[in-house]
């Protein structure tokens, strides 16, 4: 057997191994999870008052040559 032959049947177990660990272990990420319960939480006695904008720079409308 050559060098090239045994390379390419250890990458395919290797392979294999990869193939069955994900499969085995499902789907990464929220596919396939259950959806996260919401917890309730008391409503606030009053919506906060809306912050004032923060100021504003000087605009520059032209720039002297």
């Amino acid at each position: 057997m050559s060098s090239e032959s045994v390379g390419g049947i250890l990458g395919a177990i290797v392979a294999a191994v990869v193939l069955a660990a994900a499969v085995v272990l499902g789907p990464i990420g929220q596919y396939g999870k259950p959806p996260k319960t919401k917890v309730d939480q008391a409503p606030a006695t009053a919506p906060a008052a809306p912050a004032a904008p923060a100021p504003r720079g000087p605009v520059i409308k032209e720039v002297p040559n």
